[in-house]
């Protein structure tokens, strides 16, 4: 059983990722903040919220003891953390200045894997916190990377759909086409298995992409045989792009996150599904276990982090949990106004509800006299006690907040643009932002990482026009 124990609502756009440590879980988001919470009580550290970028943080990890963070940004850098103060160890730049997507902390430490929007890989020495050895893949952005638990060989993934494996040298070791229309996520396990026929130990690992699939792999790594991945089987289940996925600390579970905005865990051995969790209601973008609890993050577009937990004595196979606060209430179907009835002591009603056909809509619209007259509930208390609750629903529905149109916000600050231009990629972007980027030598779109054939800006007189037409409409709402 999976249970939802906390949420956690404290950044002010898309959640990109969540990682844990053993005491902490770190967020990060388009809002270029990353926050740092406790799990003995999911309150966060004092030095909390961490800001140093200048953009959208992408990523976000632990090194293996817990002792430093790294995060990455559109900005073009990695940025190190000391986690016990939230001090700014380094700030290291990609060589190129594109646009990190990605960043890994080797088992040992050693090593600090930043991937960017180019292609281009860059292993930083952690000791030194210099450059140690770079690459490129061979086409598309490097979005994805993963180290083996030996810390031998690492794992990268392309919007190309190419897998790549590297050792610590950086050489290419190999490379495969696992997703026609690009990778989004890979982990490996960090529990070797058996092949049971040879007696080769194989590193399992998992990737997930655009293609809505998510396959497991099995890498052999030897010095007498090279580097061999063998394809194992695909895990079906979403019904759009899969842009998440991670093991368990034991690799027995597998858990995704997608674009449909369902998270699913999987019994990797069997490829079964154990939960099928539908709380968020924006896309999922990250989900992640903790290592020595049975605690699950996952994230989403809708700003939100959940944080669940497991009950391992008692794994429920199809098991799927609701969850009304997330949805809208006049979305909820009949058996969500169920679900709701149960969770403010009022089960005995469930019947008459459903005989009623009482979904969300219906819900809101009850009165006292709907109560009495149509659903004949005679107890006075009862029904004071139900009104009490519809009323306390309606106020939560009223006040929740208004989402801005994904076009009205800039891409590179992610705020609502007061003064939209149009750039030579074709993409609208707010004009001082625009010439920042412009001003610190970056010749290439925020957008698609390709060269800019010019350096005009154009006004976008129509879409802040529009603008202004939606704040006026939100002002009269309000």
């Amino acid at each position: 059983m999976a249970t939802l124990i906390h949420t956690l609502a404290d950044h002010s756009d898309d959640v990109n990722y969540c990682a844990f440590s053993s005491s902490c879980l770190a967020t990060c988001s388009l809002d270029k903040t990353i926050r740092v919470y406790s799990l003995n009580n999911f309150t966060e550290l004092p030095y909390s919220p961490l800001r140093g970028h200048t953009y959208a943080v992408h990523c976000c990890c632990f090194s293996p003891s817990g002792h430093v963070l790294a995060s990455c940004s559109t900005d073009g850098t990695t940025v190190v953390w000391d986690t016990h103060d939230g001090r700014m160890l380094a700030v290291l730049e990609q060589p190129s200045g594109s646009p990190v997507r990605i960043c890994r902390f080797s088992p040992e430490s050693t090593y600090l894997v930043s991937g960017a929007a180019d292609g281009s890989v860059v292993l930083w020495n952690m000791q030194s916190l210099k450059l140690y050895r770079s690459g490129n893949v061979k086409d598309g952005s490097l979005v994805a990377c993963a180290f083996s638990p030996n810390g031998n060989f690492f794992v990268t993934g392309s919007s190309c759909g190419d897998l790549t494996l590297w050792d610590d040298k950086m050489r290419c070791l190999y490379n495969e086409k696992a997703h026609d229309l690009g990778v989004t996520c890979c982990d490996i396990s960090s529990q070797p298995i058996s092949d049971g026929e040879h007696g080769f130990r194989y590193f399992q690992m998992a990737s997930c992409g655009q293609d809505n699939q998510i396959k497991l792999w099995l890498i052999l790594f030897a010095d007498f045989l090279g580097v061999e991945l063998k394809y194992k089987c695909t895990l079906n289940g979403h019904s759009a792009p899969v842009l998440a996925c991670a093991f368990s600390y034991d690799g027995q579970m597998l858990v995704s996150g997608s674009v449909d905005k369902c998270v699913i865990i999987y019994e990797t051995s069997t490829g079964n599904t154990l939960h099928t969790l539908s709380q968020h209601t924006r896309y999922v973008t990250t989900c992640a276990f903790a290592p020595h609890s049975p605690l699950l993050a996952t994230g989403s577009m809708d700003k939100t982090v959940n944080i669940w937990q497991f009950d391992l004595k008692h794994p429920c196979a199809g098991n799927t949990v609701e969850n009304e606060s997330k949805v809208a209430v006049e979305d909820w179907s009949e058996d969500d106004v169920s679900a709701w009835l149960c969770a403010q002591d009022l089960a005995d009603f469930v019947g008459l509800f459903k005989m009623n056909n009482i979904d969300g809509k219906e819900l809101l619209n009850l009165t006292k006299e709907s109560l009495t007259n149509e659903l004949k509930i005679e107890s006075l208390g009862l029904r004071s006690k139900v009104l009490q609750k519809i009323e306390e629903l309606r106020r939560k529905t009223i006040s929740v907040p208004v989402t801005v149109p994904d076009e009205f916000l800039c891409p590179i600050t992610r705020e609502l643009m007061k003064d939209p231009v149009i750039a030579a990629d074709g993409y609208s972007y707010e004009k001082e932002a625009m010439e920042n980027w412009i001003s610190n030598k970056r010749r290439s779109s925020p957008m698609t990482n390709l060269p800019l054939p010019s350096l005009m800006l154009t006004p976008n007189r129509t879409l802040k026009m529009a603008i202004s037409r939606w704040l006026e409409t939100q002002q009269k709402h309000s």
